[in-house]
């Protein structure tokens, strides 16, 4: 076995706490006036700059005070923050006022006690400072400005409203009604972003400002909002003629179509395989008609409504005799029945003779019908359906994607579909096509926003830039400036290093140099652990001796 001696020398050891205290005096001691006034400016310009970046990033969170106010109000509400001692900030664009978050509420009440903002609108209260003297034309402008104040501000009040100005004209009373003036008014509404007023909301402004004012009408009174756009009067589809109203019922009906149309069909094809297009002719014509209607000659059986017979007899004979002179001749003058009694003329038989005449009239009851019929506004004339069916993918069996068209007992069963709902009549012509065809391809999807540029992650990168940014200033004032300081005045105590075994030598632990042979030296791993277990099996005893001795174990089992 190699032989090994102790060729390691004591190592020295660190003084105490102490002894560093003391020498960090006596270094302190030593260094001069202009050292110490250094160290003392490096460390306040240290814990300056720790504390300044604390609170930099612990900075109170603001909240906005008032935002959208006018200049005037704007100016007044700064002025009493200041008198108030309330810290406030204004925004970059001007259009806001931040103070702290725990403070908003209480600041909001004491600016509301004094009146502010007022809004850049005078009401009635301008009434309440009213000078001994005035003219009755002062009297009549400072209520005129009162009453535009007060409607702008009920104006306001509506959600969909930021802003409003009221200009009221109103003329001079007269006593004569020929020259008697309406007044009227014009309105200017600003809007919030992305909402806008309807027609019900703009009616009713129309008839607040109306109301508001003794002898205006609703035509009085224009109302246009921040574009310039008009709100009131006629609009222009009905200047034209036509009626907006029915073109909303159509797209109704259209669109209530095309929605029977994809809730029958979206389980079956797919959301996105079909598109359906339905185009309503519908009649807005107004129509009343009457009809009287009498049916053909009454049955035999039918009730006699009224019966009348005339009979006539005349016994006044006609001209008798042969034609000629003697039958025209006038007759002879007329002689007293006492006389001359009339003798009756008779015929061939002798009887006299006499003319009979006979006539009957018998009505029935009519059959009579009066129809009154007007007709439904808005009735369906004609319905045109389109559909079109994509063709559907299916894989080969060679795992490709292909495109086939739809079959045509497919489009028959969808075109039955669609028929039945959206209520196909053929008597009133209309008609329903159904097709198939490849759709075209869809655009890609928008490309995702890098995520340098996802709002998100940039305010995650602010407030983690933050705390980055107070690690770094506290770092940088313990290496820049506390580290030095502290080396120069209590220096780290110097450790003597253990001699370091010589060439050929390998020491352990316990400093003592293992000297190995030449042969020892030559073998590689491999060979050296197959000569350690060879010698494990054959002296195990041996083996354990010099494990025993490696580890410091006594043979009454403790340690050296």
């Amino acid at each position: 076995m190699a032989t090994a001696e102790n060729t390691a020398g004591e190592i020295p050891v660190a003084p105490s706490s102490p002894g560093r205290l003391q020498q960090a005096v006596t270094n302190i001691r030593a260094l001069s006036q202009q050292q110490k006034i250094a160290a003392a400016a490096a460390l306040a310009l240290a814990m300056a700059l720790i504390v300044g970046a604390l609170l930099w990033n612990h900075a109170p969170a603001q909240a906005v005070l008032f935002s959208n106010f006018d200049e005037r109000d704007g100016g007044e509400i700064i002025a009493a923050l200041q008198q108030q001692n309330v810290p406030y900030s204004v925004s970059g664009d001007g259009r806001a006022i931040l103070v702290p978050l725990s403070t908003v509420h209480e600041t909001r009440l004491r600016l509301a006690a004094a009146g502010l903002p007022r809004g850049g609108l005078v009401g009635f209260e301008i009434m309440d400072t009213q000078k001994l003297g005035i003219s009755q034309f002062n009297e009549q402008v400072t209520y005129q400005r009162a009453l535009e104040g007060e409607l702008a501000r009920t104006i306001q009040s509506i959600a969909s409203v930021i802003g409003a100005r009221v200009h009221l004209a109103m003329p001079k009373q007269t006593a004569f009604l020929r020259d008697d003036q309406k007044p009227t008014a014009s309105v200017m509404v600003q809007m919030r972003p992305g909402r806008v007023l309807d027609a019900s909301q703009v009616a009713g402004i129309v008839h607040l400002v109306a109301s508001s004012v003794p002898k205006m009408n609703d035509s009085g009174v224009t109302i246009i909002n921040q574009n310039g756009e008009l709100l009131t009067g006629e609009e222009p589809l009905r200047r034209s003629g036509l009626d907006p109203t029915q073109l909303r019922y159509i797209e109704e009906v259209e669109s209530g179509l095309n929605r029977r149309i994809e809730n029958i069909l979206t389980p079956m094809l797919g959301k996105g395989n079909f598109r359906a297009q339905v185009a309503a002719d519908i009649d807005f014509n107004q129509v009343e008609q009457t009809a009287e209607t009498y049916r053909p000659n009454p049955a035999p059986e039918q009730a006699i409504r009224s019966q009348q017979t005339t009979e006539q007899q005349n016994r006044d004979p006609g001209p008798q005799g042969v034609p000629g002179a003697l039958s025209n001749q006038p007759p002879v003058p007329a002689t007293a029945p006492i006389t001359a009694p009339p003798v009756p003329p008779t015929g061939a038989d002798g009887q006299a003779l006499q003319t009979v005449s006979r006539s009957a009239v018998l009505n029935y009851e009519l059959d009579r019908t009066i129809q009154h019929v007007k007709q439904a506004l808005g009735q369906v004339k004609r319905i045109s359906v389109a559909v079109v069916v994509n063709h559907r993918s299916v894989r080969l069996p060679t795992g490709e994607p292909q495109t086939l068209p739809v079959s045509d007992e497919e489009i028959t069963r969808i075109a039955n579909l669609v028929r039945e709902a959206v209520g196909y009549n053929a008597t009133r012509g209309d008609t329903i096509n159904v097709t198939s065809s490849p759709f075209a391809e869809q655009p890609e999807a928008p490309v995702p926003v890098p995520i340098w540029k996802d709002p998100e992650m940039i305010e995650m990168g602010k407030e983690g830039g933050k705390y980055l940014a107070v690690v770094l200033v506290i770092l940088f004032a313990y290496f820049a400036i506390v580290r030095p300081l502290l080396r120069t005045v209590a220096p780290p105590p110097v450790r003597e290093e253990p001699a370091i075994a010589s060439d050929g030598e390998e020491g352990d632990e316990d400093g003592v140099n293992v000297e190995l042979s030449a042969a020892a030296r030559a073998e590689d791993y491999d060979s050296r652990l197959a000569r350690a277990r060879q010698m494990a099996r054959d002296d195990p005893k041996c083996v354990a001796e010099l494990l025993k001795q490696w580890l410091g174990v006594t043979e009454e089992g403790g340690h050296k």
